[in-house]
């Protein structure tokens, strides 16, 4: 066990004059022999900075009479310094062993609440400095093992035995790379202890991933009691293996699946995979071409069943009974959705609900989510026998700390539609790798042991509260810039209500003057109103979904929520690329919108830069500054098109062409206005990997069936289903990608990333995968053929 640090909290500097002082330093002396470093600190405020940035600390000492209190002290005790620290202690760390120094003989006038958080007391002058230090090392030591979650408690053991490795991976715990230049090299950079624990599952004392027994089988179980769960499974693929494993269980061939059309490629894979019939829900959308929730009257039962009846696909069906419901929440943009109240409409048409929740692992940890995310709907909140079976599958390394790929699908059964472990663990033995990397395995289990506790709440807490304070600067950096009368009265916003009202009094503020204790704890500050511009989605009803407000969308000048088109305007592409040359790169850019994310590693000097590189870009723009000074790769790589060209130029070009193209009013008619399903996902698979498919321009693709899926993103939401028809040349779909395919043709540099469409490079031309005719492949194919699909000819080439 590597040694940690032990914050010494009294009122004596550590070079002070007398025997208290004298015996302090002498215990110090004693830790630091047992290889602890020692933080000293002589008031309650260096006391609470060492506890708010120390991670690794292993041990306290903290004086009752040390000096100084806190703001953050209950209104009604005026605490000392001491119960401060022992205060902020208890909010910051769990189990965190605490030995309280006392100057007089008595702990009778000691608050109770002292005696739990305590672990014990010391009175310098009457123990030996070497018994006292060994008391807390001894403490130290039992809470770095207990820190450790059982999974990585378990691989750094086995590490320290320093074993022979007898089996696969053939590196041999990397020994193998130091036998070649290029393998040293990539020894040294990554280090032995990784390519150590890069370990064969013939490991047994580690369990299996599987069987889930032994420590992997202890950290699923710890990390379902952390995450609310009755089950808990690690994945090493990521979200996308999570949601396709969710969908090839939950059901099967010819049965019908709901769907909401804001989902993951992955949920189409899941389809294609199980065979299953997508009936899609439409979310709403704003002005900006933001994708919004399904409104409430979307997933009500008399809705979902009409939808069914009027859909080509459900004739072919084993039952007009959906099977499985799957919606994302939180989304792309930070909606996320009342849970119980969602999952009680949706589980009055089907057995399984499934929320993909890639983006909102962190949900459970903090106040200001709670009820919003899948884990929250079980026996207590949905009694009785509709509750559904339900599924959250989270992208556990996008916004907790684990590494790329690793992911958890936790599950709550209920009655209705059972999980038994076995046949749930067939599916995931399907979609799973027999050859885990465990570094991977092992940061599950520190991103769960991180979660529990206070810790977990903590860390949140610092995400919101970052992200809040940038919200509110940009706010009055837009009021400093329209009042100083210097320079022209614009700058970028953020998509968030312009005002808040405190429920507990009434009161109501200016974002950008609210108190950030409102902002950081009040759910109803982000709650959507039904039929506030501020947002612009229409249909919704009180307290349905909330705005995350670590999900920080920047607005452009040129549109508004409620989708009104100014004369000038400065589309985000462009600023996106700015800030790509300030190595700031963004989450997601729409036409006028884009996205950055406040995640556990954001700190006020990174946030800051983002500002700085924001008002630049202004003054860039406000001085009309020349392209090749803005954006010289751009430049460089297409001069015939944009040198000589200013920034102000360019940017009123590509605004022009957004506005009279009408390209994010098209984008809201083709998301809302669905193509016509004609086949089942899993039969246009069949056809493309058996050679019944070919590339179509677009140009030429009217009435075509397509055979694979178009992304487009932004907004990064299928417009395009495999066995949907691509429509008429004059309807949604057609319009919206000739659009987006001309923008391309005149913006090099600047196109959609477009997946399903292939370009062709000479000319520019959109290419999409349709069925081939003779394979049914227009929709003026009979009904009884669109409907019944033939077995595949697998003898076809």
């Amino acid at each position: 066990m590597p040694d940690g640090k032990i914050l010494i909290a009294v009122r004596e500097h550590p070079r002070a004059e007398g025997a208290a002082a004298e015996q302090l330093r002498a215990i110090r002396m004693a830790v630091e022999a047992e290889g602890y470093e020692v933080r000293w600190t002589v008031t309650a405020q260096d006391a609470q900075a060492v506890l708010r940035t120390e991670a690794g600390l292993a041990a306290a000492l903290v004086a009752w009479d040390l000096p100084g209190g806190t703001a953050a002290s209950p209104p009604d005790e005026d605490e000392n310094g001491g119960a401060s620290v022992l205060r902020f202690i208890g909010r910051r760390f769990q189990d965190l062993p605490v030995f309280l120094v006392m100057a007089d003989e008595h702990v009778r006038g000691l608050p109770l609440w002292v005696s739990e958080t305590a672990v014990g007391y010391v009175w310098p002058l009457e123990d030996t400095p070497g018994f006292i230090a060994g008391r807390i090392t001894t403490a130290a030591r039992a809470y770095q093992e207990a820190v450790l979650p059982p999974f990585f408690r378990a691989l750094r053991r086995f590490d320290d035995t320093h074993e022979y490795s007898w089996h696969t991976p053939a590196h041999a715990g990397g020994v193998a790379f130091l036998k070649s230049p290029a393998g040293r090299a990539f020894h040294d950079y990554f280090g032995e202890r990784l390519l150590r624990s890069d370990l064969s599952i013939s490991v047994e004392e580690l369990g299996s991933l599987f069987e889930h027994t032994g420590p992997i089988g202890a950290a699923e179980r710890n990390a379902a009691r952390v995450f609310g769960a009755a089950l808990t499974y690690f994945v090493l693929h990521g979200d996308s293996t999570c949601n396709r494993l969710v969908g090839h269980f939950s059901v099967t061939r010819d049965e019908l699946a709901l769907v909401d059309r804001n989902c993951h490629k992955s949920v189409l894979h899941g389809l294609v995979v199980s065979g299953a019939r997508p009936v899609y829900l439409v979310p709403t959308r704003n002005g900006y071409g933001l994708a919004g929730p399904l409104p409430p009257a979307e997933l009500a039962p008399e809705a979902v069943a009409a939808r069914i009846a009027a859909h080509p696909l459900a004739e072919g069906a084993l039952s007009t009974a959906p099977q499985y419901a799957v919606f994302t929440n939180s989304t792309y943009d930070g909606l996320c959705y009342d849970a119980v109240p969602t999952a009680r409409a949706l589980a009055a048409s089907s057995p399984r609900v499934h929320f993909d929740e890639a983006w909102f692992a962190y949900a459970r940890f903090h106040p200001l989510y709670a009820g919003r995310y899948g884990m929250a709907v079980h026996e207590s909140s949905f009694p009785g026998p509709d509750r559904p079976t339900v599924f959250a599958t989270q992208s556990t390394h996008k916004l907790l700390a684990a590494l790329s790929q690793s992911a958890m699908v936790h599950v709550r059964p209920a009655p209705r539609a059972p999980v038994e472990h076995e046949r749930f663990n067939e599916v995931l033995m399907m979609h799973g790798t027999t050859s885990p990397l465990y570094p991977m395995i092992a940061s599950l289990d520190v991103a769960t042991a991180m979660m529990d506790g206070p810790q977990g709440e903590w860390l949140v807490d610092e995400a919101v509260t970052e992200a809040v304070r940038f919200r509110q600067e940009m706010v009055r950096l837009r009021r400093r810039v329209e009042a100083a009368g210097d320079r022209p009265p614009w700058f970028f916003g953020v998509w968030q209500p312009e005002t808040v009202t405190d429920p507990a009094t009434g009161a109501e503020f200016p974002f950008d003057e609210a108190p950030s204790e409102l902002l950081r704890t009040e759910p109803s500050c982000w709650t959507l109103a039904p039929g506030a511009d501020w947002h612009g989605f229409p249909g919704l009803t009180d307290g349905h979904c909330m705005l995350d407000p670590v999900k920080v969308t920047l607005t452009c000048p040129g549109i508004t929520a409620t989708g009104e088109m100014a004369e000038e305007g400065i589309p985000a592409r462009v600023l996106t690329a700015y800030l790509a040359t300030r190595n700031i790169v963004v989450e997601k850019t729409d036409s006028y919108t884009t996205l950055v994310l406040f995640s556990m590693g954001i700190t006020k000097g990174k946030w800051g830069t983002l500002l700085d590189a924001l008002m630049d870009f202004k003054a860039l723009y406000d001085s009309n500054a020349p392209l090749e000074r803005v954006l010289p790769q751009a430049v460089a790589a297409h001069p015939k098109r944009y040198a000589g060209l200013t920034l102000r130029e360019l940017c009123r070009q590509m605004h022009d062409q957004l506005r009279s193209a009408r390209l994010v009013e098209l984008l809201d008619t083709a998301f809302q206005q669905l193509p016509e399903p004609v086949f089942p996902p899993q039969h246009c698979y069949q056809r493309l990997v058996r050679g019944g498919t070919e590339q179509v321009r677009i140009a030429e693709a009217a009435g075509r069936i397509a055979a694979a899926m178009v992304t487009v993103t932004p907004p990064g939401i299928p417009v395009l289903m495999p066995g949907e028809s691509v429509g008429t040349p004059d309807g949604p779909l057609l319009r919206y990608l000739t659009a987006l395919e001309s923008f391309d043709r005149r913006f090099p540099g600047f196109r959609s990333e477009t997946h399903g469409v292939t370009i062709d490079a000479e000319t520019g031309d959109y290419q999409i995968e349709c069925l081939h005719p003779e394979q049914g492949g227009h929709h003026a194919a009979p009904p009884a053929q669109r409907h019944a699909p033939q077995p595949v000819n697998t003898r076809q080439s």
